[in-house]
């Protein structure tokens, strides 16, 4: 399976980050398989970071096999969403930009991905709309979002990124942060909702 994440995705959280050009087209990036952190299991912060941040994410679960997807169908090739988190080396990758360099270890690096459980999303084309999340942390709401005000849609990233990679069942897509993004410490309690669900729940060790 693949771990497709897509940056720069909601202008609230570039304009925190003083990224400034809007993007013209989903900025893609790939992590590993074993960036994947599943089951509530607790995230033990890295020793290689003086600072790992959160960005709170939904991400969408690839149902069919599929390549060259055009924008109208791409509803059909994702069935469930949850709230996920990118956990990043902000240092590191405050580095790399700097000195141009890639940054995939400071978003790929091992358990860097949590994911919640997965929700059905209903069987319509407009199943992606206004989809509301949010993140806590020790029971303060510290990130919301809500799908609608993506910079890209699920369906418009599923067309895009299918143009270079053939999606498959079982893939992942983490669609992009809002503003609210922060630090972590050890002891955090981190819990992620759809809507008034909770789908993630786990903690930072």
């Amino acid at each position: 399976m693949k771990i497709i994440a897509v940056g720069w995705n909601y202008q609230s959280h570039n304009a925190e980050m003083e990224q400034k050009e809007r993007p013209q087209a989903p900025v893609v990036f790939t992590m590993p398989e074993t960036a994947l952190l599943k089951d509530g299991k607790p995230f033990f912060l890295p020793h290689f970071s003086n600072r790992i941040e959160y960005e709170t994410e939904l991400v969408f679960h690839i149902c069919r096999l599929g390549k060259n997807i055009a924008p109208k169908f791409a509803h059909r090739y994702y069935d469930t969403v949850t709230v996920g988190i990118d956990f990043t080396a902000r240092d590191m990758q405050a580095e790399a930009r700097r000195t141009g360099n890639p940054w995939d270890i400071a978003k790929g690096f091992d358990y860097s991905a949590p994911i919640g459980k997965f929700v059905l999303l209903p069987e319509t084309p407009d199943k992606a709309d206004h989809i509301d999340f949010s993140m806590s942390i020790n029971g303060t709401r510290v990130q919301q979002g809500n799908s609608n005000d993506m910079i890209f849609s699920i369906d418009h990233i599923i067309a895009y990124v299918s143009r270079f990679y053939t999606l498959k069942m079982g893939d992942i897509i983490f669609t992009g942060t809002p503003a609210g993004v922060g630090p972590v410490k050890i002891g955090d309690h981190i819990e992620g909702f759809i809507g008034e669900t909770r789908v993630l729940d786990f903690l930072v060790k």
